[in-house]
């Protein structure tokens, strides 16, 4: 599969005058020359392999920050903000879209910054929610002091041993003088863990299963070894909002429990070691599918990285009730809508089973490279069927080849399912699955012919 040209002109530029060098001195530093340096600058050359392994070389860089569209969604994330209704009337095209984002991928920000802040239809941006999932962004979800702190923690504990719950009640026992007293539903019929300082008890629900009864330990033992940590991270985002920052910090405190049970060295190397085998790492970590999907969506340790896998936690009704996009691209999941064509749905009826399936995002006749997704359902918390979910995970598929889960699966172009971001925000022409018609495009009527959609629009 041929790579992507990677035009980045003026984040290369801003990189330059950030380092406060003329284009002759850069260009030495990459070890091309000046007028091959000034037509990167100007988008009328790609990025090269070479020329981006120099700027990591030299400049200490993250290649992927050569890529500002991607912050805001890319070419999908602009169409999506396009294609409100106020803007209807002006006619603006992907093509147009594209153009802005290459020549000026500052203003296309700009643009979208003020967007969401204002807000669009029907959606309030700065709920707590939204905000604390921007900022889990804005750190692409890995935290790179917390996964220290647990890994050295995790090594002190020994947790590479079998019972990973013995050794957590001992280090709160022996630590914290704290016992772990499992309870009944009907003592605890509204709680999952309860910390009693006057019993020096944590008090677990006896309906979680074993994994969650060891998370529900580990978040304890990040909240009193690791709040001041913490705190700092969650403080120093300063929100507007209590509640946003109280959810962050919740966030933080479960991403520490994590890297606690799935220490960051030790996890990816058996990550790499069984082609990041779902099933097999679930049980040689001793946690459940959720609490593994949230983990592979962190490993983004400079120098140490893993693949970038997308998480989203969806409903029967359709509804994203997680959403981690972490270093991956796929910003498609970001509209909160998802596609019936896609096998996260089918998931519901196939209990336990897990389903994968090669998509595409296809878009106003744009297709991407595709995802190899993975979906499973997973029950919430209290009685088993009492609450259920489907946990999707996703990595580029020309990532995935070497993946135990993309066995006896073609990730061929042609071969993959193509699927949309919801249809409100869909513009593929022809889908029988369509329930809605895309916003910002004129709808069609023919009175002699009768379409295979009951909703046909124009194609510009």
């Amino acid at each position: 599969m041929a790579e992507e040209a990677l035009f980045a002109g003026p984040a290369v530029r801003r990189l330059r005058k950030r380092e406060r060098l003329t284009q002759a001195a850069a260009a030495a530093r990459l070890d091309i020359s000046p007028s091959y340096l000034n037509l990167i600058e100007r988008n009328q050359r790609p990025v090269s392999a070479r020329v981006m392994m120099r700027l990591v070389e030299q400049f200490d860089f993250d290649p992927r920050s050569l890529r500002e569209d991607e912050a805001i969604g890319g070419i999908d994330g602009l169409a999506r903000r396009f294609a409100d209704e106020r803007f209807a009337d002006l006619g603006i095209d992907r093509d147009e879209m594209q153009e802005l984002l290459a020549a000026a991928p500052q203003a296309a920000a700009a643009f979208a910054r003020l967007y969401d802040s204002a807000g669009s239809v029907g959606v309030q941006p700065d709920d707590p929610m939204s905000a604390s999932r921007r900022e889990i962004e804005r750190w692409r979800n890995h935290f790179a002091d917390l996964d220290m702190a647990a890994e050295e923690l995790a090594d002190e504990m020994r947790l590479s041993r079998g019972d990973i719950g013995i050794a957590l009640t001992e280090r709160l026992r022996e630590r914290h003088q704290l016992s772990v007293r499992v309870l009944p539903r009907e003592v605890m019929p509204d709680s999952l863990r309860r910390l009693d300082l006057h019993a020096r008890q944590v008090q677990l629900s006896e309906m979680l299963s074993v994994a969650s009864r060891n998370f529900q330990l580990a978040i304890q033992l990040a909240q009193l070894e690791f709040s001041k940590a913490i705190a700092a991270i969650a403080n120093a985002a300063k929100f507007e909002e209590e509640a946003a920052r109280a959810l962050f910090a919740r966030h933080l405190t479960g991403y520490m429990a994590a890297a606690l049970l799935m220490p960051y060295g030790r996890f990816l190397r058996a990550c790499e070691a069984t082609g990041y085998d779902l099933p097999v790492l679930e049980r040689r970590f001793g946690v459940s599918f959720e609490q593994l999907g949230h983990r592979l969506t962190t490993l983004q340790r400079v120098g140490q990285r893993g693949l970038p896998f997308f998480m989203v936690r969806i409903d029967r009704a359709g509804q994203f009730s997680k959403t981690f996009i972490g270093a991956s691209t796929a910003r498609f999941i970001e509209s909160g809508a998802s596609c019936p064509l896609w096998h996260a749905h089918r998931a519901f009826d196939r209990a336990g089973e897990l389903q994968a399936q090669f998509v595409a995002l296809d878009n106003s006749g744009d297709r991407d490279g595709g995802w190899l997704t993975m979906a499973r359902t997973v029950e919430g918390s209290g009685a088993p069927g009492e609450a259920q979910f489907v946990v999707v995970l996703g990595v580029e598929a020309v990532l995935a080849n070497e993946l135990a889960q993309a066995r006896g699966i073609s990730l061929r172009a042609d071969d993959a399912q193509p699927i949309g971001p919801g249809c409100a925000q869909c513009h593929r022409i022809q889908c029988s699955q369509r329930s809605l018609p895309p916003i910002g495009r004129r709808l069609a009527f023919d009175r002699v012919r009768r379409g295979v959609t009951p909703f046909e629009f124009t194609r510009d």
